[in-house]
Formats: structure tokens, sequence, C-alpha cells
């Protein structure tokens, strides 16, 4: 298993170096700054998910554990999914920006 996560770093890596240095010609490090955009939105995606599961899920458990609060726990329980959203949205917006920002 230790392998197997050693190649795909190494893969990870030599994937990510070629389009930073193409990008980055003069010098500037803009290919860079493309590059963590690209993981920044990857990452908020991801936490985006994980959250969301969780949240879902207990609300679920909740519920199946207790019928009769199924209307006090799901107002909360979408107010919390919304919230997720709109920061994960957030990223991807500040990720945009921050690529427009340097003119790739």
């Amino acid at each position: 298993m230790k392998g197997i996560l050693n190649n795909a770093l190494i893969f990870g890596l030599a994937t990510l170096a070629t389009p930073a240095f193409a990008f980055a010609e003069d010098g500037s490090g803009k290919g860079f700054i493309a590059i963590g955009a690209g993981i920044a939105i990857g990452v908020a995606a991801l936490g985006g998910t994980l959250g969301q599961g969780k949240t879902v899920s207990a609300a679920l458990e909740a519920i199946g554990r207790n019928p009769s609060a199924s209307g006090k726990v799901f107002v909360p329980m979408i107010l919390g999914l919304a919230l997720i959203e709109s920061l994960v949205i957030v990223s991807f917006v500040v990720a945009k920006w921050l690529a427009d920002a340097v003119a790739i």
C-alpha cells in the first residue's frame, strides 16, 4: 500500500511540474499560481463533500433515533448544507479571481 501511495505522489508531482514550468517561461511563477488555484478548488470540493456527507449522516441518524424530532433537525441541516456549499462556492470564486489576476 505504501508503494502505491509513493508512486501516486511521484506521478502527481511529475504531472504538475510540466504545466507549471510551461506557463512560467518568463520566470514569474504564474504557472505555480495556476496550479495552486487548481489545487485550492480540488481541496474545497473535497472538504465540502466530506462536510455535507457528515452533516446529512448525522441528521438522518438523529431522525432515525427520534422520528418526532425530524422537524427540528431538518431546518438546521438545510441551513448547514447551504453554509457549507457557500464556502465551496467562495473558494471557487477566489481561485478563479486569483487565476485571472495573474493573467495567464
